[in-house]
């Protein structure tokens, strides 16, 4: 899988690295510019989704599509495609880009709009990442933790940069007796929940 990235897939992947170390540097605000994983946790997460249980595989909080690629990879390994929500238009017109240039159109479907709007249909979730606004990050749990099938696996980044504001989603995912969870506290800190059952 990390040995066989497609030329297509790493260029886009080092453009949008340039271009999100460039917004930073110039002082973008934060809820406009691309906010993305480094590479270290795209291959964390393309590991553990290529591992997780036979569902869906869902994102929340496209952005660039930076880790919806990493995504991407685990779901060519395993059979899968990756659906992916991205509120902001400004952003959903990166990420087309991103998955064009990437040649990854066949396995990503791009939703633009609010997660919460349409995991209705999306029952039976294998992995899902959640990257979107922190402010959200309880919501969206609560929504997919009850669609992840028994094994199935939820990662919550920045769960150690952002501590304070995701206390409240990181305390009830902790004490949530539907789940096995833990903060891996590796960069920005993530948060592994594990649906419990066989």
């Amino acid at each position: 899988m990390f040995h066989d990235i497609p030329a297509a897939m790493a260029a886009r992947m080092d453009e949008l690295h340039e271009l999100n170390t460039r917004q930073r540097a110039e002082g973008m605000p934060r809820l406009q510019r691309l906010r993305q994983i480094p590479p270290e946790i795209g291959r964390f997460i393309a590991l553990l989704a290529a591992g997780a249980p036979s569902g869906e595989v869902v994102e929340i909080g496209t952005s660039g599509g930076y880790s919806t690629l990493w995504l991407a990879l685990a779901c060519r390994e395993t059979g899968r495609t990756v659906t992916t929500f991205e509120i902001s238009q400004a952003k959903v017109a990166v990420a087309r880009e991103t998955f064009a240039a990437a040649g990854v159109e066949d396995v990503v479907k791009l939703v633009h709009g609010d997660a919460l709007e349409h995991l209705d249909g999306l029952d039976g979730v294998g992995f899902c990442f959640l990257d979107a606004e922190k402010e959200d990050y309880l919501v969206h749990y609560e929504a997919v933790a009850p669609r992840l099938v028994p094994g199935g696996l939820l990662v919550a980044d920045n769960a150690v940069d952002f501590e304070e504001a995701l206390r409240p989603m990181l305390d009830r995912a902790l004490s949530d007796e539907r789940v096995d969870a833990l903060v891996v506290p590796y960069l920005h800190g993530e948060l592994i929940c594990r649906r419990r059952g066989r």
